[in-house]
Parts: structure tokens; C-alpha cells; sequence
């Protein structure tokens, strides 16, 4: 793990003058403080996470308003209030980007005492926000939104498991908040899936590790309304935060001259699909099997929909996600807008994840500017490189994210070499073919060299290898059973054979 952690030039350490600003911090909330902010305090407040977070940077409040409508405030973490422009905290920030999640630590972007206490939204506990404050009817409308600095006080904090627990029937304290947030986000989302977003799915597989840091089980990771319930409203508050700068900065999408705009923003943006990949795409489902009724000359959102919908619960349903997402462009931060592809917005940013993600705090800096004056008049070119920047550094991270999740993945089926597994082929190439276990989700490689009953050549025009004598295939999506040939933990694969 210290080789992934030095192959991808990760910091291993705050340095000592960041932990002496932090030290030296204020992190008490003052009378004055409060008396700036718009007090949630005594409003229904809290927060659901993942039942290890140690940080918390966004809560949900609701409130039943005399007109019949709900106030939903979407509150995160003012990362903003204690990191200032330019301080030795915000220059190690900036130049980590983003925390890492390793399989078996976190290398975060701010100091503990910053990520884990004070911006922390723990419950029962008063916390500084910056949120976006939401007016909606029945149908989920927006009839009044605001923007400002607040203060509150979570009530409870959820995990996923025990909001989906409340979701599917049980009673609790809260279960009238809960249900009321579902609702509207689940017409948040139909709305969303309407106008063209796209409904990527995939599993992700968490390690269980004892305390030496092995692992000794996996455990899946599904998205389910739980999740789905956060996710619908951090997008609005993402995506309101951008409309409101953009809009008034005449960013629209077809929008290009930096001459009429008066105001900078950081836009999270999707671009389309390479036609090339979205043409390789189809032809990878006509010829591998995959029923499919994609059209590429029509709504290609709606057609992917349609598509991952009805892979639902089949056994290539992860499969055919992960290579859908590899179809599209990868999304970036950036001050030039051209809107979100992926989730079909002219608008949008990240603005809900200051604690672990650093274009979050530069829009906060921005959103306080212009809620102050009107404008944003940072320096365009600085905020583009730093933008550049923070994308490349998210890529690194995905990556050793991704490398540390392998090598564990090697250790485990190291500790199963003489087993049996059921695994779906998820990859073909000339040299063989990649298959992932169905039990786990770990990836290994069979070599065609290793296939003994005959001579195998790759089937370009198919996708599949195909046997020279028998006529026999290997394709994508294809259930096969294998067990451990050979692993290379310091290279991180592992070989299959066919059992």
C-alpha cells in the first residue's frame, strides 16, 4: 500500500507548519457568528452517510410551511469560513485537491481536526453551513430557493442502511421527515431521467479487513433509494448553485465569448459522447449477444436509459455499465460552460463536498462573492489552471483508488487459490479474455495460451475469441467457471484458468 501510495506521489503527512496554523485555528462559534446567519437550529435537521464516515459535509432539513409547501435546506459544511485564501492550510488544499480513499485509509485534503471536528456536521453538536434553501410544492416545483450562510444542529445522523430500513416500512422517530424527503426526490428524479439524464448503476465492492489490514470478505456497495434520496438533492443544490452564477454571467451553453461575461464560475462539465465510441458501442451489442434496441440516430440518453434498465438483474447488468460509462467523455472542472451530458444539465458544479474535494471550496468562494456583490471577478486564467489542475488530480486519485483495490483484490484470491468460482467474461482481447467473480467482483485475465482444447484467434469483427477447430467462443457476458492460476501482488493481476 506505501508503494501505491509512492507510485501515485500521494502526501503521506500534513507538513508541520499546517498543523500549526490548525492548531492555532478558531474553531469556536461565537454569538457574533450565529447573529450573521440564518439560524436552522431549531429546524428538523440531519444527516445519512456511509456507517464508517468519519466526516460529514452535508445534512438535510425539512420544514412544513403555512402554505402547504416544504422547505428542504440542502446544508454543507463551511469549509470556507475557517480556510481562508492563501493560508498555509489552503496551500496544502490546494495542492492535494482531493482526499484519496485507499481500500484501507483516507489520505484527506484537510487536517483531521478541520475534515473529521470542526467542519464536521456531527450531531447535537452547532455547525457552520453554507446551504441552499429550496420552497417546493407536491410535485417537487421550486417555488422560492435562497442561498446564505447558516447555522445548525443536526438532530440524528442516519447511516444508508437505516434510512432504507425506514424507507421499506419501519417505524421510527423520524420516518414522517424521511418519507416526505423520498417522495420529493424520487419526482426530482423522474423529472431528471425525463429531461435527459442518464441512469449509470454500477457495484461497488468494499473489502471487509481484519486488523492487520488483510482482507476477509468482500461486501457490496448498491445504490438504493437511500442513497438515491441524498444523490436528488445534492444535484439541485449543485445545479442551482451553477444556474444562478451562470445565468447571470450569460453562460449559457452556446456561449463561448469570455468578452460579454462579467462573471467566473467552475462548472462541472460533461461533454457528448465520441461518436466513434458510441458507433463502437453498438456494434459491441449487436454482435455480443446483448438484446438491444439502441439507436445512436435518436436520443442517445434515452436510448442508454432504455438500455441499462432492461439489464437490470441480468448477470452482464455490471458489465454492461462499466463499458456504457466508457463510452462517455470524462467529466471535468472547468470555467468555460457547455453543461452536463451525463446528467443533462446546461448547469451545473460541485459545490456540496468542500471537505474532500477543492473546486467544492472555490465555488463557495465564488457563491459568497457574488451573493455579496453581484459579481465574481476572480482572475479567469488562475481559476482555469487551477480547474486543469484539480481534474488531473481527480484522475490520480481514481487511479490509486483503483490500484489499491486490486492489490487487495490479489491478496484475496490469493488466500483462495484452490477454489472454484462462478465468473461473467467482462473483457475479450486478442490474448485472452477478462473475467470477473460473480461472488466478489474480482478481475483476473485467461490466457488464450492457456486454453488447451484448441487454438483460439480473436474474432475482431465480434468481439470474442473463437476457436480454430471447434468453432467455440468466448464472449463478453459469457458465464464461465475458473480458479487461480497465478498472482503477482507487486504487479497487481491475477491469472484465471477454466475449471
Amino acid at each position: 500500500m506505501n508503494s501505491i501510495i509512492e507510485e501515485f506521489s500521494l502526501p503521506l503527512a500534513f507538513p508541520s507548519e499546517v498543523k500549526k496554523a490548525v492548531e492555532n485555528l478558531r474553531t469556536s462559534i461565537t454569538d457574533e457568528e450565529i447573529s450573521k446567519r440564518r439560524d436552522f437550529r431549531d429546524i428538523m435537521t440531519f444527516t445519512i452517510d456511509p456507517a464508517d464516515a468519519k466526516d460529514f459535509d452535508d445534512a438535510l432539513s425539512l420544514k412544513k410551511l403555512d402554505n402547504g409547501n416544504w422547505e428542504v435546506g440542502v446544508h454543507i459544511a463551511d469549509v470556507s469560513h475557517y480556510v481562508q485564501p492563501g493560508s498555509a492550510i489552503d496551500k496544502e488544499a490546494t495542492l492535494r485537491a482531493t482526499s484519496v480513499y485507499l481500500v484501507d485509509r483516507v489520505i484527506p485534503m484537510l487536517p483531521e481536526a478541520l475534515s473529521n471536528e470542526a467542519c464536521s456536521l456531527n450531531p447535537k453538536e452547532n455547525k457552520l453551513c453554507f446551504s441552499a434553501v429550496f420552497e417546493l410544492n407536491e410535485q417537487a416545483e421550486i417555488k422560492h430557493q435562497w442561498f446564505g450562510k447558516t447555522v445548525i444542529n443536526s438532530k440524528h445522523r442516519f447511516n444508508y442502511e437505516e434510512v432504507q430500513e425506514i424507507l421499506d416500512g419501519k417505524e421510527d422517530a423520524l420516518s414522517s421527515e424521511v418519507l416526505t424527503l423520498n417522495k420529493l426526490a424520487k419526482t426530482l428524479r423522474a423529472r431528471r431521467m425525463k429531461e435527459g439524464s442518464i441512469a449509470f448503476e454500477k457495484t461497488e465492492v468494499k473489502f471487509i479487513l481484519d486488523s492487520k489490514g488483510n482482507p476477509t470478505g468482500v461486501r457490496f456497495m448498491e445504490a438504493n433509494d437511500s442513497h438515491r434520496l441524498i444523490e436528488d438533492f445534492m444535484l439541485l443544490a449543485n445545479r442551482k448553485v451553477a444556474e444562478l452564477i451562470g445565468k447571470a454571467s450569460g453562460d449559457d451553453k452556446q456561449e463561448h465569448s469570455d468578452k460579454k461575461k462579467k462573471n467566473v464560475m467552475v462548472y462541472r462539465v460533461h461533454d457528448r459522447p465520441d461518436t466513434e465510441k458510441i458507433q463502437k458501442f453498438v456494434e459491441f451489442l449487436r454482435k455480443s449477444g446483448i438484446k438491444s434496441t439502441f439507436d445512436r440516430s435518436t436520443n442517445i440518453a434515452h436510448s442508454m436509459n432504455e438500455l441499462l434498465e432492461n439489464a437490470r438483474s441480468k448477470p452482464y447488468e455490471n458489465v454492461l455499465n462499466i463499458l456504457a460509462i466508457r463510452t462517455m467523455a470524462k467529466a471535468v472542472y472547468t470555467t468555460k460552460n457547455i453543461g452536463h451530458y451525463g446528467l443533462g444539465f446546461d448547469f451545473y458544479t460541485h459545490f456540496t463536498s468542500p471537505i474532500r474535494r477543492y473546486p467544492d471550496l472555490m465555488v463557495h468562494r465564488l457563491l459568497q462573492e457574488f451573493l455579496i456583490t453581484g459579481k465574481t471577478m476572480d482572475d479567469r486564467h488562475e481559476l482555469e489552471e487551477q480547474c486543469k489542475y484539480c481534474s488531473k488530480l481527480e484522475r490520480q486519485a481514481e487511479d490509486a483508488e483503483r490500484a489499491s483495490v486490486k492489490y487487495k483484490q490479489v491478496q484475496f484470491m490469493q488466500m483462495h487459490a484452490t477454489e472454484v468460482f462462478d465468473g461473467l467474461i467482462s473483457g475479450v482481447t486478442e490474448y485472452g479474455f477478462f473475467v470477473e467473480l460473480k461472488a466478489n467482483k474480482c478481475e483476473g485475465f485467461v490466457r488464450g495460451r492457456d486454453l488447451q482444447d484448441d487454438f483460439y484467434y480473436y474474432d475482431e469483427h465480434n468481439y470474442c475469441l473463437r476457436g480454430k477447430r471447434t468453432g467455440k467462443i468466448f464472449q463478453i457476458g459469457q458465464d464461465v467457471k475458473v480458479k487461480v492460476k497465478r498472482t503477482d501482488l507487486i504487479k497487481k493481476f491475477i491469472d484465471f484458468e477454466l475449471a
